[in-house]
């Protein structure tokens, strides 16, 4: 195996072929939504009807989503590096938990999940799969509003989660894939940066060169569920297990 500690980051170009909206393409989830009314704190202190609407109607059909060949293929990669010896961290965008139906194991939700809430109140957090409501209770301190229950998912000009983890592993792995992300937003957009600083070959596979094409070593385009199985394939090719 010529890589034994890879980082793999994916987006929303990753889940799009399972019926995940991606965002930023011409008919993106932000062609239909303004991000100031559904993704920030602003907007779900203004009006967090709509904003519980939004995401319900988004947890709904999480429900019946399915996991696509790309993310099936990640999973066996992970499985494959691990047997030989390897670290695989998954990285992703996503608020879906298509990665989990697949069977990735070793996964970091840098943008939060869509099937849990956390309370502004009392700071709990949990699963939930039902549809949430400005009037329903935190169950464990009881608040309601705007200062109870909310998506735990990470809005625009909030900090993603686990960052000193996932720097701590770009700076130590010798393979950095980035996989359908639009190289725009950061610090994600800068990930492919620290993993050079580190010495790490760097992909990209994405349905068409990002904003960042140029940061990487090597590149492959197309829809995901070609790409991303390939790509998996090749590589599992060379860990021989």
């Amino acid at each position: 195996m010529p890589f034994k500690r890879i980082v793999v980051l994916t987006g929303a170009g990753v889940s799009a072929e399972s019926g995940m909206g991606t965002f930023r393409d011409k008919d993106g989830i932000w062609t239909k939504h303004d991000l100031e009314d559904v993704a920030t704190p602003e907007g779900f202190a203004r009006n967090p009807r709509l904003v519980h609407d939004f995401y319900n109607a988004r947890r709904r059909a999480l429900r019946d989503a399915q996991p696509n060949s790309a993310h099936l293929a990640l999973a066996k990669l992970e499985d494959a590096v691990k047997r030989g010896g390897g670290d695989l961290l998954l990285v992703t965008q996503n608020v879906d938990n298509l990665h989990e139906k697949a069977g990735s194991q070793s996964l970091l939700h840098m943008h939060g999940e869509l099937a849990r809430v956390m309370c502004l109140s009392c700071g709990v957090r949990g699963a939930w799969d039902d549809d949430l409501f400005a009037d329903t209770e935190c169950w464990k301190c009881g608040a309601v509003g705007v200062r109870g229950l909310r998506p735990d998912v990470v809005w625009f000009g909030e900090m993603p989660y686990g960052m000193d983890d996932i720097y701590d592993r770009l700076s130590g792995c010798d393979l950095f894939v980035s996989i359908g992300t639009s190289g725009e937003v950061y610090p994600a957009a800068g990930f492919v940066h620290e993993a050079r600083i580190s010495g790490a070959h760097t992909v990209e596979l994405n349905l068409e060169p990002s904003a960042n094409a140029r940061d990487f070593g090597e590149g492959r385009y197309g829809p995901a569920t070609q790409v991303v199985e390939s790509w998996a394939s090749d590589l599992i090719g060379k860990v021989g297990v």
